[in-house]
């Protein structure tokens, strides 16, 4: 190979760098986002009284504990998206939600409730919650797994898990505007079953397609 060749070919090679894996996932949930988001408006909707919802405190909660676990997934599976990287650390940050969430619940707990705890934890959607958010989900979590291909995850079924609490969260914050049962208590209890669907199924599909 002479001098030029070798010069062409180191340019070529240069040209054509893999995406960074943020760019990657991006793309791949804005390409699954309207998948989601149809199956979304062609079953559900958002419920009718939502602009009288906005005044009730535990209406908004619910969007700040779903947009916290996809934001503090999405930030730990791109740094699980490099080899060296562990959860040490970063894993705390999916404490965020949860913590806004406890919150919530003590904050309704110091309130006069007119119906009964169980009452408020079992609502009246729960049947709904446990398949809407996984089926939601899934073409996220397909959008997720497919751009953190691009990385080189050392733990790809934990990063697979990660992926599955990134694509609940946005999920659930979609289903969030139909649910009508705003207890923190209903959040707690069944938007946390359907999320530990989807990152069980996660961690499966990760196991396999984040392999390197």
């Amino acid at each position: 190979m002479d001098t030029d060749q070798l010069i062409r070919t180191l340019a070529a090679d240069n040209a054509h760098r893999a995406r960074p894996v943020g760019f990657a996932l991006m793309l791949a949930l804005l390409a699954a986002a309207p998948v989601s988001l149809l199956m979304f408006f062609t079953e559900l909707g958002v419920r009718p009284d939502v602009m009288v919802a906005m005044h009730n405190p535990f209406f908004n909660l619910k969007f700040a504990v779903t947009l916290a676990l996809a934001i503090a997934a999405i930030a730990v599976s791109l740094h699980l998206s490099r080899p060296e990287a562990s959860l040490r650390g970063f894993g705390l940050l999916l404490l965020a939600p949860v913590g806004i969430l406890a919150a919530a619940i003590g904050g309704e707990m110091m309130m006069p409730q007119r119906l009964p705890m169980m009452t408020r934890m079992v609502g009246k959607n729960s049947s709904t919650c446990l398949v809407a958010i996984p089926l939601m989900s899934l073409p996220l979590l397909a959008g997720a797994l497919v751009g953190l291909r691009h990385g080189a995850p050392s733990r790809p079924a934990v990063a697979g898990a990660i992926a599955g609490l990134l694509s609940a969260g946005l999920a659930a914050t979609l289903y969030a505007s139909h649910c009508t049962d705003d207890s923190p208590l209903f959040v707690a209890a069944w938007y946390t079953i359907a999320t530990a669907l989807v990152t069980a199924i996660g961690a499966l599909a990760g196991a396999k397609l984040l392999k390197y």
